[in-house]
């Protein structure tokens, strides 16, 4: 379906010059498989060669291009000592040095008595000027080919920029005239160039102003890659709503029953997106919604409330979480709410087998069971459902768009509710949940007391564990999070286990431990003495993230909390000050703190309103890592920097929305042009929407 003028960019990038299978893999890791991929890769700073100084005037430690005679070789007396080439100009002398060198190959490249023009960083030792390997050596007649300003790209071991520079050069060459695609008066009033003058202008920054996001280049190319993006949300937005809903209204008497067991009084904005719920449901229009609340916000209650008028309605709704330990949680939290409505509940994971499962699927299909609560396992092609009205989707920067799909496919005219805990920022919602409607929970439920949030260095690490004695003897319990060593879960689980026994030795048997790499029994079991048992202090890697609920914890030590996102330390510090009494988390740091990890930590201080952290989040982290680590259901961009290009994110969605509502399958001029746009940018999922005729 890809359009034909797009063929030379999506070819693989083993065919462009330089790359063989070797390097080309190495690419295809690090960039990406297509030549597109190429042009999507940005420097990240630059090389000026334009210094062209006579040897005596060179200053050490800047790159210099000099024009220098060959006087003679040197080779390396032992492996140990470098091959030299003595040079000169009329000012005085210079030594290229080369190290684990090929004399004869250096002596083809630097023959006696000729003159070569060489690029490199100008060192002195023993007060004498050398250049290390010369970026560049070229006749007087190829001067030309050494450019003032060079680009300089990020590189992944193994790859020489040389290599690099080519293989993005060999893709600028294979871009095909494309028709533009953006409104003409809406380009001039930016003073934008064209996007063909754009990708050559950003791969030839001739300063450092150039690499910044607001460039007119660069702010084209970000401007086209989030229409992308708005486009292909507004497609799938379409798509669904095209699929008739239904009315689904309860008469309300089993929402009485488990709002009237409720501890606490349901806060106004849960009120409120009640209300929103309940209008889209009753609705012949299918409900998109998401469902947006800081941690102990109540998302929980809201969803079990919208899960009972479905029921009341005689239909089921399901409950779809990320991970194993959220959907035991959910379990335990719906199957005690719902009690009282006398509402059946059911969880399926990939731990239910044989005659256990088969009972439960035969529960579902005969609509005994109301609600099921599981894992990616209930999108299974074999669980099918009596008659699903309702579908609840948690933490859903977990899944992608098409997991929503799956589940909503298990019933007609399903109305589909996302949830996250995560605050998001506006910027950011916009990219990945474009396609929904918004309700946001902004109240904590009354009773729940602030938490005290306390910076103290790893110096003071034995004050601290003197202070969750303490605690512990008081009664308290108590998480301990152990740090992000890297991009490696197994090194995670070292250090976890390293404190699990230093801490096991003081406090023996109270002392658990959990991480993500444990079998769900024995980490279900752990979790469980830890709610309810004899374990008091609970050390653990960020698998706690979500998903536990205890409310006589009251304190949280975070070690080395200067290497979090915020709001990653937000969500792990929402797992304390549950209960009734006050809560204290630890921020453990390693000295000295960068310029980011000191604000990081200060706004973490001085406030606990998750939506505040996750404006906070985008300014100091930019969107890619915004939620801790990259994931699967959010999008990348890799033009577009969300911190800088937020007001072209809402150019973006309006514009992306009046082209639909004027032409809903782009079949006009311009609509034809934004269909190069999706398959350009890869958004071929959504592009599959559109109705050809």
């Amino acid at each position: 379906m890809r359009p034909q003028i797009l063929f030379p960019l999506f070819a693989d990038v083993t065919t462009l010059p330089g790359l063989g299978p070797r390097l080309g893999k190495l690419v295809q890791g690090a960039i990406g498989p297509h030549v597109v991929d190429m042009l999507w890769h940005l420097p990240s700073g630059i090389v000026d060669r334009s210094y062209t100084p006579r040897i005596a005037e060179a200053e050490p430690g800047r790159i210099a291009t000099l024009t220098v005679r060959i006087e003679g070789h040197i080779p390396s007396p032992t492996p140990r000592r470098p091959y030299r080439v003595i040079c000169r100009d009329a000012s005085g002398d210079i030594d290229l040095v080369f190290f684990h060198a090929r004399g004869d190959f250096l002596v083809k490249q630097l023959p006696v008595g000729e003159t070569r023009v060489v690029s490199g960083r100008v060192e002195f030792f023993q007060d004498r000027a050398q250049m290390a390997h010369p970026d560049y050596i070229a006749k007087p007649e190829e001067a030309g080919e050494i450019a003032g300003v060079e680009a300089v790209y990020p590189l992944t071991a193994g790859l020489m920029l040389k290599t690099l520079r080519k293989a993005v050069r060999g893709a600028l060459e294979r871009l095909p005239e494309l028709p533009e695609w953006q409104d003409a008066a809406w380009l001039a009033r930016q003073r934008w160039p064209s996007f063909r003058e754009a990708l050559e202008s950003v791969h030839a920054p001739q300063s450092e102003t150039d690499l910044l996001s607001l460039t007119p280049a660069r702010q084209r190319l970000a401007f086209d890659e989030l229409l992308a993006n708005q486009l292909a949300l507004a497609l799938i937005r379409a798509h669904q709503k095209r699929q008739s809903g239904r009315v689904i209204r309860g008469d309300g008497r089993l929402r009485a029953l488990a709002e009237g067991a409720l501890p606490f009084a349901l806060t106004n904005a849960q009120r409120m997106s009640l209300a929103e719920i309940s209008a889209d449901m009753d609705s012949d229009k299918r409900m998109l919604r998401l469902l947006q609340g800081d941690v102990g916000s109540g998302k929980t209650v809201v969803a079990l409330l919208a899960m009972l008028a479905a029921i009341e309605a005689g239909g089921q709704a399901a409950l779809l979480a990320p991970t194993e330990i959220l959907a035991r949680q959910h379990l335990a939290t719906i199957q005690r709410l719902a009690a009282p409505a006398g509402v059946k509940v059911a969880l399926l994971t990939g731990r239910e087998k044989g005659r256990n499962r088969e009972a439960i699927l035969a529960d579902l299909a005969s609509g005994e069971t109301g609600i099921a609560v599981g894992t990616h396992a209930l999108i299974q092609e074999d669980v099918v459902f009596r008659d699903l009205m309702l579908a609840v989707i948690d933490e859903q920067h977990r899944f992608g768009v098409h997991q929503r799909i799956a589940l909503s496919g298990k019933g007609r005219g399903v109305d589909v509710l996302v949830m996250t805990a995560t605050p998001i920022p506006r910027t950011l919602t916009l990219t990945a949940y474009g396609d929904l409607d918004v309700s946001r929970l902004t109240e904590k439920p009354a009773g729940r007391k602030p938490i005290v949030t306390i910076a103290k260095p790893t110096e003071a690490l034995e004050e601290v564990t003197a202070a969750v004695e303490r605690a512990l003897n008081a009664g308290n319990k108590v998480y301990w999070v152990c740090p992000l060593v890297a991009e490696s879960e197994a090194l995670d689980v070292a250090a976890a286990e390293e404190r699990h026994a230093a801490l096991a030795q003081r406090f023996g048997a109270r002392a658990g431990l959990v991480h993500g790499r444990m079998k769900g029994a024995d980490k279900d079991r752990v979790m469980e003495g830890f709610a309810e048992g004899g374990i008091d202090l609970l050390v653990s890697t960020t698998v706690i993230e979500v998903g536990v609920d205890v409310p006589a914890a009251t304190i949280m030590v975070i070690e080395h909390a200067e290497r979090f996102g915020l709001a990653q330390l937000h969500q792990l510090r929402g797992r304390i000050g549950r209960g009734d009494k006050p809560s204290t988390c630890i921020l453990l740091y390693q000295k000295p703190l960068s310029e980011t990890a000191t604000a990081r930590l200060k706004i973490l201080r001085e406030t606990e309103d998750g939506f505040v952290i996750a404006e906070e989040d985008l300014k100091l982290r930019g969107a890619g890592d915004l939620l801790g680590t990259k994931q699967s259901g959010m999008p990348t961009f890799r033009l577009a920097d969300l911190a800088a290009h937020g007001e072209l994110l809402q150019a973006a969605r309006d514009d992306a929305r009046l082209v639909l509502d004027r032409d809903p399958d782009l079949q006009g001029e311009r609509g034809q042009r934004l269909r190069v746009l999706l398959y350009l940018f890869e958004r071929d999922a959504a592009a599959r929407y559109l109705r050809s005729g």
